[in-house]
């Protein structure tokens, strides 16, 4: 194992802890929470926006005063600069689609992944349809994007 795969790992260990007690503390790992917080017609629970919101007063300016700046990782990787600004019928259906499923479930991935420990039956379903589906949109994508290659050379 090379140096930057150990510091690769040792720093996704510590994101994905750090992000699992964030999750727990702020009671997003509650789809009960979640659905309250997104029932803006009923019995709306605003706690989710102090969440939000204090994750955005302590990441914003972070990121434009150290990560924005940065052209490598921390593990010295270059970070590939994004060109695709494009909103297209397909990034439209599938944010509609993730979340209303998320929405339904009062579950987002993120979470969900915290929960995973408690062996609940409604989480490992979620994960596993979740999967499931990721697995099926590549899939499809694969072929799409195959299908789409040999029109394009005809």
């Amino acid at each position: 194992m090379t140096k930057s795969n150990m510091i690769n790992i040792i720093i996704g260990g510590i994101s994905g802890v750090l992000f699992g007690i964030g999750m727990i503390i702020s009671g997003m790992v509650d789809p009960n929470k979640v659905i309250g917080f997104l029932d803006i017609f009923g019995h709306w629970d605003p706690s989710l926006a102090f969440v939000m919101g204090g994750a955005l007063l302590v990441f914003t300016p972070f990121y434009h005063l150290v990560i924005k700046k940065r052209k490598t990782a921390i593990n010295g990787d270059e970070l590939p600069a994004t060109s695709n600004n494009t909103i297209d019928g397909p990034l439209i259906s599938g944010a509609i689609i993730f979340g209303a499923g998320w929405g339904l479930a009062g579950f987002c991935p993120g979470p969900v992944i915290t929960n995973v420990g408690g062996g609940s039956y409604i989480i490992l379903t979620f994960v596993s349809t979740m999967l499931l589906g990721m697995l099926l949109a590549n899939k499809y994508l694969a072929r799409r994007n195959t299908q789409c290659i040999s029109l394009n050379t005809n």
